[in-house]
This record gives C-alpha cells, sequence and structure tokens, in this order.
C-alpha cells in the first residue's frame, strides 16, 4: 500500500508528456486457425451452473525467477487443496508478459516451462507487449511472436520446438487475438502490440466488433469477458492509463452496441479493480492484473503529482475501488448462473514481494461481487434496436 503520507488517487490518470514509440510496432504473424478464431476447449466444471478460473499477467521472471514460481504453485495449489469439487478453478487465462523481455525462445525453460510444469490446468494466454517484441541483438533471427505461437497457438496440438521437454504439446489457440468459448463465458482476448500503450489494427477492430456481437447473441447463457495485455484505466506511476486502449473499447462497444460484465488486462505490475459506469447504467470493472512474478513492482502515483492528471471527461464515471501494490498475486473469478442472473465474484490473493516463508500460503487480499440480469440487459438492447 502507499505510505500514509502519500496522497491515493481515486481514478485513473494520465501520464503526461509521454513519448510516441508506436514506431515500435510490430506486424502480428499469420493466424493459424479459421476466421473467426474461435475456441471451445473442453472445460471441466463441477456443476453446468458454476466455472472458476484463475488470472494472471506479467509471471515472466528474467531476473528473479523465484516470485513466479510461487505464484504458479499458489495457483495450483489452489486447485488440489479446494474444499470441495465446486470450488476447484478449471484454467488460467494469461493476460501477457510470459518472457521477458524480447518473447525469445530460449528463455521459455526458465521463465514459462520450469516454473509452470507442476500447474494442473489448462493454460491459455494472449500476448503482452514482451513476448511480441525482437531481440534485435539475438544471433537467431526470428519474427514477433514465433515463440508465443510454438507454444499456444495451432490447429492440432504438436511437439514445442525448444524447451527440454521434448513430448510438450503445443496449444490450439487459432490466432493470438481470438474468443475462448467456455461453458459459462465467451472470453474475448485481445492483442495490443509492443509500443507502451498499445496499438490495435483496423482489422483486428472490426473482428472485435463483430465477436462483441455474436458473444451478445449468448448473453443469456453465458457471461461476456473482453481481456488484453494494455490497461485502458490505471494509476500507476509507470505507465498511467491507455488512452488508445480505453478510446478503442469505447467506441467498438458504443458500434457494436454491446457491453462486456469485466475487462481484465495486465502490463502494469500490481492489482487495481476500476468500476466504470456508463450512461445506460451498466456498472462495467475494468480489473489491472498484472502482478504474477515479475521482479519489478510497480507503485501508484501520488494523486497531486504533477506529472500526472485526472483532468479529463474519460474518467468522470470511473472510480479506483481497490488496489494492491508492491506484492505479487493472481485472480479466482466464479461465475455463477442461477435464476435471477449471473453473479461474478472476484478473490484476489496476494505474496508479500519479500516472497513466503514455509507453510504459508497467499493471502486473501479481497474479494468482491458483481450480479448481472441478463433479462434486463437484453430488454435494454430491443428498445435501442
Amino acid at each position: 500500500m502507499l505510505s500514509e503520507n502519500k496522497s491515493i488517487p481515486v481514478k485513473p490518470l494520465f501520464k503526461l508528456n509521454q513519448p510516441d514509440d508506436n514506431y515500435k510496432y510490430l506486424p502480428a504473424p499469420v493466424a493459424i486457425g479459421q476466421y473467426p478464431y474461435r475456441l471451445k476447449p473442453e472445460i471441466q466444471t463441477a456443476t453446468p451452473d458454476k466455472m472458476i478460473f484463475q488470472v494472471a499477467g506479467d509471471t515472466g521472471g528474467v531476473k528473479s525467477p523465484a516470485f513466479q514460481k510461487q505464484i504458479a504453485e499458489e495457483m495450483g495449489r489452489q486447485f488440489f487443496e479446494a474444499p470441495s469439487a465446486d470450488e476447484k478453478p478449471s484454467f488460467l487465462f494469461h493476460v501477457g508478459d510470459i518472457v521477458y523481455h524480447h518473447g525469445e525462445a530460449n528463455q521459455y525453460e526458465q521463465q514459462f516451462f520450469k516454473p509452470y510444469r507442476n500447474y494442473p490446468l489448462p493454460i491459455f494466454a494472449i500476448p503482452g507487449n514482451h513476448d511480441s517484441d525482437v531481440n534485435p541483438l539475438s544471433e537467431k533471427p526470428y519474427h514477433s511472436l514465433d515463440a508465443f505461437c510454438s507454444v499456444f497457438c495451432g490447429s492440432a496440438p504438436r511437439a514445442v520446438p525448444f524447451g527440454s521437454k521434448k513430448d510438450r504439446l503445443s496449444g490450439v489457440q487459432p490466432n493470438v487475438y481470438w474468443t475462448l468459448q467456455t461453458p459459462l463465458a465467451n472470453i474475448i482476448g485481445l492483442y495490443t502490440n509492443v509500443p507502451k500503450y498499445g496499438v490495435i489494427t483496423t482489422e483486428q477492430k472490426a473482428w472485435f466488433i463483430e465477436e462483441l456481437k455474436h458473444a451478445a447473441t449468448e448473453q443469456q447463457e453465458k457471461a461476456l469477458i473482453v481481456a488484453l495485455h494494455h490497461s485502458p484505466y490505471s494509476a500507476d506511476f509507470n505507465h498511467g492509463s491507455s488512452l488508445p486502449m480505453l478510446t478503442f473499447l469505447d467506441d467498438c462497444f458504443e458500434q457494436a452496441g454491446v457491453k462486456p460484465e469485466l475487462v481484465l488486462s495486465g502490463h502494469v505490475h500490481n492489482y487495481q479493480r476500476f468500476s466504470k459506469t456508463y450512461a445506460d447504467g451498466n456498472i462495467v470493472p475494468f480489473i489491472v492484473c498484472g502482478a504474477g512474478g515479475f521482479d519489478e513492482m510497480h507503485w501508484l502515483a501520488e494523486a497531486d503529482d504533477i506529472s500526472y492528471s485526472n483532468d479529463n471527461p474519460l474518467f468522470d464515471n470511473v472510480k479506483l475501488e481497490r488496489f494492491c501494490a508492491m506484492q505479487h498475486g493472481f485472480l479466482n473469478l466464479s461465475i455463477e448462473r442461477n435464476t435471477e442472473g449471473r453473479t461474478i465474484k472476484g478473490r484476489y490473493y496476494a505474496i508479500p514481494h519479500e516472497g513466503l516463508k514455509e507453510g504459508e500460503s497467499a493471502t486473501l487480499y479481497e474479494e468482491f461481487e458483481y450480479t448481472f440480469n441478463p433479462a434486463e440487459k437484453a430488454a435494454y438492447l430491443n428498445e435501442q434496436a
């Protein structure tokens, strides 16, 4: 937490006078799967009306792998030691930055394969800016996201061509931006490229709008979640909010006539939960979950620091509800369906930066709950139509 003599922001912030680094943009690889890039894997749940999954971001441990190892172990422990079958998570959704600093294949062994070798569940992922970058000093030339696609993407499982475990098979994600179709949620994962505040192409934007519309046809039965690496809203000192991402999302939601029930992101190395109230009364939580193991953590900026500003109408209806800075952590999300609608519950678990002592476990830092009524949402959309 911030020390007592620091003023805590109550809204997101923009970091002022930031240089334009869009020259770092790199073309995405060609999609492996068929348009519209949807994947419907076998997701194991104890009951048809409840699903739990885990969220982590920025896990890469190029300097201090002990942090990401503890995160992976604690997430796995929650599966093995769940008090009942319906409390077991079903998968991990990674919001990017798996390998620092340039997504190199020779870093996956130390930064991903070893820490997660005992993790018992499927892992799905979107790329972060570091996964997407290319090391200009690499002895062996490679393209952006070559290694990521080898590990996570494919039309069928195939051998990963690097790492010590020679029988390791790839995932079958159809693209670097794609939709995960689960029994209780459609999770649309975006690819936001290398620059500090993210870049999304017009091609991906058109795809995203169509995916929002398609997911809306299933919102009576399934939650709609959007995931991207670069945080639309943040009050941290290193990045601040991403103007390109928040305006992109607002524009797409308006064009599609559809809003998600939750937005997940990483990039910022802490935990923040914002709530955004839209003109139609919908409240959408925006959650930053980027403290998954990288050793450099991000404080919140001081609210009165002149290097930052929240004086922008884009922040008028956005509130910082809770944050956890300078600790590592991960999120458990539970989606429950009942006769009155749908409830999303979150539990954020934190690990001190100095690590856990023998016998200690991650601490439950906060719990939150949002309830949605699909019938009311459908009625509103019909009125607008």
